[in-house]
């Protein structure tokens, strides 16, 4: 295998070097396939002869070995470019989850940007990690950039661009949090049984159009917002009181007209929900009075069979999962309950609910479309630790009657 050794711009014309140029080599590496003439493989930077023969050699083991790589002279901007397709057409992605890694693939530009993938170092990237919990971002937040520069990277070493993966090794940094701390985060508000019959009599008391069914069924089936406002007729069996999830709604810029409806979340969310006799009813009601506009308006109300379709300006579409938080703000305002609840926060009021009638995590997981959500498990155990301590109290007041 053919090569040589030289010093790189040396300006020297004695044989003895003293203008400082450093070594180089260059070592033939095959043959072009579409010109047919021979390819080299350079590389300088060396301080002495020895260590580029060093260099070179381990290059032409690797070639005899067909283990030689030749890695990318990309930058992390360009191939993240490429990247983001691959990844969208790779898996069933939302949309919702392509603008989170652009907002991550954004956090790792500062650093990245122009530089060449293969020039990118393991410290390098483990101290963008940590620049960025200096900056004041929270654990979750530098989880999903990771995550994402994780993924690019891998990507890059799969297409054999890269020899090595410089996120290998790299860590989030976390903060210590108390007990305190902790039981604050991980368990969310919800409402209490008593404040949710306070919430649903407020709502039939001062709501509008259709914000008692909205809430009705966020409350007494666990479902998310984005998937209330996808539902159709066709998902509601009325005989076998069921509603189907196939699909979740998805508006980031709250245009009425401009909306998607994509997969729901995961596919354990694809499922059928049995409701109660006071949904139905409810349901059915809320139907009559939709019937009845969509007669009075006929061609003007775009009829796309949609559950929540607005019944004033722009009808027939879809309601906006901002008109929901908003009006349930307004309501909780009314009720005297805490402000700070949105549409998700019946989610979890709903767990907890489903926890004190004693209904298993497993069942509970199964009703909310999770396959694994520790926020979930959270709210379980929270309520039926409180479970246990109610039989503790039972199992003592017992053994003092028998005093």
């Amino acid at each position: 295998m053919k090569g040589h050794f030289y010093r790189r711009n040396c300006t020297c014309k004695k044989k003895k070097c003293t203008c400082g140029a450093k070594w180089a080599y260059v070592v033939d590496v095959g043959i072009n396939p579409i010109t047919g003439k021979r390819k080299q493989k350079s590389k300088s930077g060396f301080l002495t002869q020895q260590e580029a023969e060093a260099a070179a050699n381990t290059l032409i083991y690797e070639l005899n070995q067909g283990t030689y790589l030749e890695e990318t002279d990309k930058t992390f901007s360009d191939f993240a470019k490429e990247w983001l397709p691959i990844y969208s057409e790779s898996k069933e992605v939302k949309p919702g989850t392509i603008r989170v890694r652009l907002h991550e693939i954004g956090r790792l530009l500062p650093y990245f940007a122009q530089l060449k993938l293969k020039d990118i170092t393991r410290k390098m990237y483990q101290d963008a990690l940590n620049d960025l919990k200096a900056q004041g971002l929270a654990d979750s937040t530098r989880e999903g950039i990771n995550r994402t520069g994780r993924m690019i990277f891998r990507k890059a070493l799969e297409l054999e661009l890269l020899k090595k993966d410089p996120t290998e090794f790299a860590y989030v940094k976390k903060d210590k949090k108390t007990i305190e701390q902790l039981e604050e985060e991980e368990v969310p508000n919800y409402l209490e049984k008593e404040e949710l019959a306070l919430f649903l009599e407020t709502v039939k008391q001062h709501g509008l159009e259709h914000d008692y069914l909205v809430f009705l069924i966020l409350a007494y089936t666990g479902i998310r917002v984005g998937e209330l406002i996808a539902l159709k007729w066709k998902d509601i069996d009325f005989k076998n009181h069921t509603i189907s999830i196939t699909k979740t709604y998805y508006n980031p810029n709250n245009n009425t007209v401009e909306y998607q409806l994509v997969p729901p979340k995961t596919r354990k969310s694809r499922r059928k929900i049995v409701v109660d006799e006071e949904v139905i009813d409810a349901l059915k009601e809320h139907k009559k009075a939709q019937d009845e506009v969509i007669e009075l308006l006929g061609e003007a109300y775009n009829n796309q069979d949609f559950i929540f379709a607005k019944m004033q300006r722009q009808c027939g579409y879809p309601i906006v999962i901002k008109n929901v938080r908003d009006r349930m703000k307004s309501l909780l305002r009314i009720a005297g309950l805490n402000e700070d609840l949105t549409p998700h926060s019946l989610r979890h009021t709903h767990t907890s609910l489903l926890a004190e009638a004693r209904v298993s995590l497993e069942q509970i997981m199964d009703r909310l479309g999770h396959t694994d959500d520790q926020i979930t498990k959270n709210v379980y155990l929270h309520v039926t630790e409180e479970m246990k301590k109610e039989a503790s109290q039972k199992f003592s007041e017992l053994m003092r009657s028998l005093r």
